[in-house]
């Protein structure tokens, strides 16, 4: 791909005002471009599958596929093989409606749903393809996401099948972000190298030291504020350790910092802080402040008993190192696995 060249800084405004109505309608072009391409490979997807999959007879599909492969890639040459036809098909199934793939398709590249159509899980899918949407993914990006397992990180994950469901025809309606979408469990905080021994201090240090990476494992729309940021109440000092905003939540963020386990009294003092901001620094068009405790373990029960999600409070674990990937997938399919399960006694 040919890149813009470098001009000097004196040159005339005409020239820039032009120059910028070239690069915006190219941009525009390639949009469309992606857009009709991938409503192309729906429409040929919808085609095979309605011709020759609903046939039923696996061999004799394939056997078809194949021979249609051969003849249009002579025709048309590259892209055109049996395993893009396979995803197009694959593609049709998965999207069955059109205006929905017309939507998408001005949002995302085919490269986009590519990715996309490697999901097996239904949920896991449709929180990819709408955050992608929603927040301009890249592909590359999209990969990140799916590779350090955000989904099943997310607080979403351990919610009943019908709010995750509200939550993402929310997002894609409204592009309204919840918190259940933003706030994770555990967070990984491999890039902050720490060392086997570390004080309170040094965390928080560390953090700073990589706020940008901080901020991007956080999630879309955090802002740093303040760092040890002093209240009182009473003639008594208390420190927050770390203060953020969400432009997407609208809500000022508390992040609590604890080596250890999370304990029940780290409950009243994370609520001191939430309602000292809610008096004192909400303005009149932001929703309530939230509370991350950020610990390196906790007890699920005692969470559950403390009832934490009433009072805006949530628990998460964080990894300075970060395991296999079968390590954390186990852990994290038998956290989502456990919270399902308590769901369910206490239908």
């Amino acid at each position: 791909m040919s890149q813009t060249p470098q001009l000097p800084d004196n040159i005339p405004p005409l020239f820039k005002q032009i120059r910028g109505l070239i690069d915006q309608a190219r941009q525009r072009a390639a949009v469309a471009v992606n857009a009709e391409l991938t409503l192309l490979y729906w429409h040929v997807g919808q085609a095979i599958h309605t011709q020759v999959l609903k046939e039923q007879r696996a061999e004799y599909g394939k056997q078809v596929i194949a021979t249609l492969a051969k003849q249009l890639t002579a025709l048309y040459g590259k892209g055109w093989g049996k395993r893009n036809l396979m995803n197009m098909v694959r593609f049709a199934e998965l999207l069955p409606e059109q205006h929905i793939v017309q939507t998408l398709s001005a949002q995302l590249s085919w490269s986009h749903f590519i990715q996309l159509l490697a999901l097996s899980d239904p949920l896991q899918r449709e929180f990819y393809t709408q955050m992608a949407a929603q927040e301009n993914w890249s592909t590359r990006v999209l990969r990140e996401r799916i590779d350090s397992m955000l989904y099943e990180r997310t607080a979403l994950s351990k919610q009943p099948e019908a709010t995750i469901l509200d939550d993402l025809a929310q997002l894609a309606e409204k592009g309204d972000l919840t918190p259940a979408l933003l706030l994770k469990d555990p967070y990984v905080l491999d890039f902050l190298q720490l060392n086997d021994r570390y004080l309170e201090k040094d965390l928080e240090d560390a953090i700073l030291r990589e706020l940008e990476q901080f901020l991007l494992e956080l999630g879309a729309g955090f802002t740093f504020i303040a760092r040890q940021k002093r209240i009182q109440i009473d003639g008594d000092d208390f420190y927050i350790d770390l203060l953020f905003y969400n432009r997407k939540l609208k809500r000022l963020i508390v992040i609590d910092l604890k080596l250890g386990r999370f304990k029940a009294e780290d409950k009243g003092q994370m609520e001191l802080y939430l309602r000292w901001l809610a008096k004192y620094e909400q303005e009149t068009d932001e929703l309530p402040p939230l509370g991350i405790v950020l610990c390196a373990s906790k007890k699920q029960e005692q969470i559950e008993l403390l009832e934490l999600d009433k009072s805006g409070i949530h628990v998460a674990e964080y990894l300075t190192v970060l395991p296999s990937k079968e390590q954390l997938e186990a852990k994290l399919h038998n956290a989502i696995e456990n919270a399902q399960k308590r769901l369910a006694t206490r239908k």
